[in-house]
Order: C-alpha cells, then structure tokens, then sequence
C-alpha cells in the first residue's frame, strides 16, 4: 500500500495511491498517518476498511499539493556516512558503527516544496536517502527481530548547511534541521511492496546534471543492524523516521564544494519509492 498525505502545509488529509494510480482521499477513516495510527496495527485495519470503503472515497485532485507522507513523528535520527565513498568523499574514516544525529521534526515538508536556503547559509547541500518508517514501539530490539518494527519505507532529501554543521561548534544537528530541510515522500511504502530494500537504486539530479547515482547495496550498515542498533540507545516509537545515510556525490565532496543556488531544480528518486522535485528559493525572496 502507498500512503500519501494531501492539502495546505500542517493541514494536509491522509490519502493511499492504489494500485491503479488513483489516488483517493480516506478521510472518512478517521485517523492521520501518525504515532496512534501505526502503533495500533492501522495499516492493517486502513487495508481493511479500504475493502469495503474505497469506492465511496472522493478522488484526490490532481493539483493537490503532497504534504510529508506521514505526520510529524516524534523524532527523525539520521544515520551518517553510511555509504564508504560517501565517507572518502567527505574525507572522514569509514564508520564502525552508526553514526547517528537527530534532524528536528520541523524540517518536514512535502515532496515538492521549495527548499529554503537558509539566512546567511552558503553551503546548502543535498542528500538522497532511504527512509524507514518505524510500526511499533522498539526498545533493546534483537537484528533478528527488526524488520518486525518497520512499517515500510520513504524517499528522504536529507538537506544539510555545511557550515552550520561542520564550522559552528561540531553539532550536525544545527545544520540539518531549518525549515524544509527533510522532505518526506511523496509515499510511504509499506514494506510488503518492497522486496529488498538493500538493492534499490537511488539517485539525485541538479537542473537535469545527475549528481548522486547508488544503490542501496552499497550502505555500510544494514536496516535490520541500525534498527537493532538503535533500539539499544532508545525508544523508537510508531512512526519514527529513520534516514539510512547518503551515497557519493554531494555538494560537499566536490572540489572545489559545490553548494545549492536560488533557483536552482533538485530532483530524485529511489526505485519503488517515487520521486520529488524541488526548486532552491533563498530566505527572504
């Protein structure tokens, strides 16, 4: 099933995509895609009552605007330098084990929304990634048992300001959480739909130039270890976002770095998972 949220920012409906392309509007159902929906098995139950209800659900206009696909979770951790020639680009070592940060959940924006270059930010950067989206209440989780705890999966654009990140006191955090900077979708895919999500291609293009082109083979840390991993640190609650990390081929690694321009078309896509497309906007224009 692809789930997909519609309408104004911070007012958007919850919606599916069938099979058919058809989007249709389940408002009726009477729940948005967040912590109570999938903590309560509401995949289950949203399939359940589609059975019978989806012939009576109005049609998402064309023209909606596509907000984040699920509502604003309780925390967003981001795994970094999982890609090994994502870390060589960047000049760090390759990592042994996660490297984790957390991205503010008022980063969330949908799919295509303009990305807002921050004030006074000159390094603006982009990154495709894998986004998982946690079912259940996870604590002390075995790898054996995490793909239990994944609901399904989402295209991420984990946008960063290099030099808030890496120049202003070393927290990643302040350079990963401005407004815009984690666009969500356009779907969440549940995971039955995916059949290996270790093996899918991802890629990133600026103004029609194709920048990042991966694969999700090449990460250095599994889903199944990083949900494992962690769940030994904390809680992650029904519908946490976890970002897997980004292959090569972001502003950063360049040489000289290269960094977003107002004005400026980002594009990308992960196979199963949809595409999105955003065009960089400078604060205040």
């Amino acid at each position: 099933m692809k789930l997909l949220r519609f309408g104004e920012f911070e007012q958007e409906k919850p919606a599916v995509e069938l099979a058919n392309g058809k989007r249709i509007d389940v408002s009726a159902f009477g729940e948005d895609y967040n912590e109570n929906f999938f903590g309560t098995e509401g995949v289950a139950r949203l399939a359940t009552w589609l059975e019978t209800n989806a012939e009576n659900c109005p049609e998402v206009p064309a023209e909606a605007r596509l907000g984040s696909c699920i509502a604003r979770p309780s925390k967003i951790v981001c795994i970094g330098l999982n890609y090994a020639k994502h870390a060589a680009e960047s000049g760090m070592a390759v990592p042994t084990e996660p490297v984790v940060f957390f991205k503010s959940t008022t980063a969330l924006c949908g799919p295509n929304d303009n990305v807002i270059i921050p004030r006074n930010s000159e390094k603006t950067d982009w990154e495709v990634e894998l986004a998982v989206i946690i079912s259940k209440k996870a604590s002390y989780v075995e790898e054996t048992d995490a793909m239990d705890y994944v609901a399904g999966y989402a295209l991420h654009n984990d946008y960063s300001e290099r030099a808030f990140q890496l120049e202003r006191g070393g927290q990643w955090v302040k350079g990963k959480s401005n407004d815009t900077f984690a666009p969500l979708g356009p779907w969440l895919v549940t995971k039955d739909e995916i059949e290996d999500p270790e093996s899918l291609r991802l890629w990133l293009s600026i103004d029609g130039e194709m920048l990042q082109d991966s694969n999700t083979n090449d990460m250095i840390f599994g889903i199944k270890h990083i949900v494992s991993y962690l769940s030994q640190f904390m809680t992650l609650l029904p519908g946490d976002v976890i970002s897997t990390g980004t292959p090569f081929g972001v502003g950063l690694g360049f040489k000289p770095p290269r960094y977003l321009k107002g004005g400026e078309v980002i594009e990308l896509g992960i196979d199963g998972l949809g595409t999105q497309r955003q065009v960089a906007v400078r604060y205040g224009e």
